[in-house]
């Protein structure tokens, strides 16, 4: 008996959940619904940063910004990539005193996503303002809370919640408009290689200066030979003899 009556709780819950289950899917197929969204003219933002690499050790990098200050990276990932005269580097290409630039284009669209749920029935119960009980079209019964200010279609006029009466085939459509704002962006990071090392100085030819002895001193060449010492010998034996005779006269006068 206690097996039986487990057995029939069983059935039953099952039953009820099932139950459940098909009033919920058939409920939702009663009230459509359709959801657009439109978009609205974008802005569009660029910011430039640029910077040096000062230090870079694994997968860690300190940039020196154009501002002075530093900027320490840790864990930069493996995937991250830099162009670098067209090609594309990972971080263990990185050096010190390159040149990197990073491009950030910041892009948000306003968006205005709109949702239109519409629900047909006959009025079974009402409540106003607060909430309806319809009898939808497959015959089944749901109450649906009615929002402030909602309109509802009886016969092609629209009337509020107390201009409803039970057996009014109804109709109505609530609207919702929800604005968004998409933010996108896009990041793109350039470098410039540092200049190479001067390459080292040329070997300086070494100059010998050529010491040049100063010449000896030359003896000066002798004169030509014009003449014998004679005459000079006679000119002095003349002015002996006319120096006696002059002293000769002097003394015959005194």
């Amino acid at each position: 008996m206690k097996a039986k009556a487990s057995w029939t709780r069983t059935w039953l819950v099952l039953g009820v959940g099932l139950v459940c289950l098909a009033f919920a899917l058939n409920v939702s197929a009663q009230v459509k619904t359709e959801t657009t969204t439109t978009a609205h003219h974008p802005a569009i933002e660029t910011s430039v940063e640029r910077g040096e690499v000062v230090y870079v050790n694994g997968n860690d990098l300190v940039v020196k910004m154009e501002d002075g200050t530093l900027r320490h990276i840790t864990n930069v990932p493996e995937s991250a990539r830099v162009t670098v005269d067209g090609q594309e580097i990972g971080i263990h290409d990185v050096k010190v005193g390159m040149k990197l630039e990073k491009t950030v284009t910041t892009t948000t669209t306003p968006k205005t996503i709109t949702t239109v749920k519409t629900v047909t029935g006959k009025v079974w119960h009402i409540t106003p303002p607060t909430s309806v009980i319809l009898t939808l079209e497959d015959g089944t019964n749901q109450q649906f809370k009615i929002p402030k200010d909602q309109k509802f279609n009886v016969g092609g006029q629209m009337v509020d919640a107390w201009g409803l009466k039970k057996g009014m085939k109804v109709s109505a459509t609530k609207i919702v408009e929800e604005p968004v704002t998409e933010v996108s962006q896009q990041k793109q990071l350039a470098g410039e290689m540092p200049p190479p090392p001067p390459p080292p100085p040329a070997e300086q030819p070494i100059l010998v200066a050529e010491v040049t002895p100063p010449a000896a001193p030359t003896a000066p060449a002798e004169l030509p030979k014009t003449g014998s010492v004679l005459p000079l010998l006679a000119l002095l034996g003349f002015l002996s003899v006319a120096s006696s005779f002059g002293l000769k006269a002097i003394r015959r006068v005194v």
